[in-house]
């Protein structure tokens, strides 16, 4: 899908400029910020900025992949952990409410793990990754039992598009209880840093992990969800950590909403996002914005850039979901804490990355996908029918182009996602979507919205699902089984009347 692109000539002024990183540990010792796709190499800092204001951010730890190869195991367990700013149990991915970063690149294998020392069905899936959906791949039909392991192996093709992914639990009709748990982490495919221009290329990288919680008791609730409550918004499994940054430096943050079902909508006082890809797709356009919704499961890389020396507010805007949906709140997530030496403020990238415009393809069928739910808001449906693993809703064949409508019914938004391929999104509520930064693999379909989307379905074969990714709706029955066929071979001719065969 996506190649090379042509640069205009590099600012002369800007060649050679090393952009100042700091090497930063929290107060338990986490691990530092790295430059983007590329070794670490720290630099002094000048002055405690975050002196007073909270914990440093911690990025994740990170498993990396060599010589092509990630090996990696994952135990499922209830464990009491830090999460924001308290002990409690949670369900943890190697005893961690923040697990670790999964790093590959285009072509690599991922083999993988599982183990299950929680007392249901659990299994994983790497959400927007394109690959396999069958066994031991990306097959989300698997259930691992208590006590009991698999082992999945993931081929990535060498055209992966390289950006930001997530790995969860899909395990059937326990999806939300699991991710809300705190079944969720990062999945990176390398890479980005080739289309950036070479005066960007050492700069700073953060995860920001959006997770969500909602404390019973002693625990991070898992059951009885409900997504109107009290809702405690963590980043990397921190409460409101500071994020250091020098004036004028640019930084590129990894924005995923790796939570179970509520929005967020991101903003960050005094600058803009400059989107560099959407869902692990590089835009073809960089463009900028001063705020981002993201539906759980989606995910934007963006480049920051500091101003003045001070603090800003990295904080979700209060974000309506409809008349049958929710009210969130306003809610502070994290301190930018900017000071010491300056930097050159360098400009940003405008051409991106090429990719696939989809607009003129020849499309090989049409479907309507339509979301309703009953009056109570308790049971969920993808064309009048809740999901059932065992029944076929969707056939699609390999190498064709689809247009899909997406129609939601419903006085709430919802969300769409479909695994395997990502699409284009070719307009919402009529209006168009510009081609340059039209892909994605979850977006966001508003209250009684019509979305319009064309996938091309490639590479693989195999039954895999679509759905609402707020997990309550999908565990609830907004989910389809999809089935990715071969083309059916061409008939063969009939002989003509009166001809001799052999």
């Amino acid at each position: 899908m996506f190649g090379p692109i042509t640069r205009s000539p590099l600012i002369r002024w800007a060649a050679g400029l090393a952009l100042a990183s700091a090497w930063l540990t929290g107060c338990t010792g986490g691990s530092p910020a790295r430059p983007v796709d590329g070794p670490h190499e720290p630099a002094g800092q000048d002055g405690p900025a975050a002196a007073g204001l909270g914990p440093r951010l911690q990025d994740p730890p990170e498993l990396v992949s060599r010589d092509g190869v990630l090996k990696a195991t994952l135990v499922v367990e209830r464990r009491r952990v830090q999460v924001g700013d308290q002990r409690l149990f949670a369900t943890t991915y190697n005893g961690a409410y923040m697990p670790p970063t999964l790093r590959v690149r285009p072509g690599d294998r991922i083999d993988l793990t599982l183990v299950n020392k929680i007392d249901e069905n659990t299994n994983l899936h790497t959400h927007g990754l394109h690959v396999s959906p069958r066994s031991p791949s990306d097959d989300i039909f698997i259930a691992v039992k208590y006590r009991q392991s698999f082992h999945y192996t993931y081929r990535l093709p060498r055209n992966q598009p390289v950006g930001t992914y997530w790995y969860h639990s899909h395990a059937d009709g326990v999806s939300a209880a699991q991710v809300a748990g705190g079944e969720s982490g990062i999945l990176i495919v390398d890479g980005l840093q080739r289309y950036l221009p070479s005066w960007l290329r050492g700069i700073t990288e953060h995860t920001i992990a959006l997770k969500d919680d909602q404390v019973q008791g002693d625990s991070v609730r898992t059951r009885a969800l409900k997504m109107g409550a009290p809702t405690r918004r963590t980043v990397n499994g921190q409460q409101n950590p500071v994020i250091i940054m020098r004036p004028g430096e640019t930084q590129l943050w990894r924005l995923a909403n790796i939570g179970a079902n509520i929005y967020y909508r991101l903003h960050l006082q005094g600058t803009r996002f400059h989107v560099i890809a959407q869902d692990g797709i590089p835009v073809r356009t960089v463009y900028a914005t001063d705020s981002l919704l993201i539906p759980a499961g989606a995910r934007f890389d963006v480049l920051v850039q500091a101003g003045s020396a001070g603090t800003a507010r990295l904080e979700t805007l209060p974000y309506d979901s409809g008349r049958a949906g929710n009210k969130f709140p306003r809610a502070d997530l994290a301190t930018v804490a900017t000071s010491g030496t300056p930097v050159l403020r360098v400009s940003m990238p405008t051409a991106f990355a090429s990719h696939e415009d989809l607009t003129r393809a020849p499309v090989a069928a049409r479907k309507t996908i339509a979301y309703t739910e009953n009056k109570a808001g308790t049971k969920f449906f993808i064309n009048g029918k809740t999901y059932d693993p065992r029944r076929t809703d969707f056939t699609a064949t390999l190498g064709t182009v689809e247009e899909w409508t997406v129609r939601n019914d419903t006085d709430e938004a919802h969300s769409f996602h479909v695994h395997t391929n990502p699409f284009q999104l070719m307009s919402v509520n009529g209006k168009a979507q510009p081609p340059s930064r039209g892909w994605y693999d979850t977006v966001n379909v508003p209250p009684r919205g019509v979305a319009v989307l064309r996938i091309r379905f490639s590479g693989f074969t195999g039954r895999t699902v679509l759905h609402c990714h707020v997990l309550n709706h999908e565990d609830e029955g907004m989910m389809a089984v999809l089935d990715i066929v071969r083309p059916r071979p061409a008939a063969s001719p009939k002989p003509s009347p009166g001809s001799r065969t052999r």
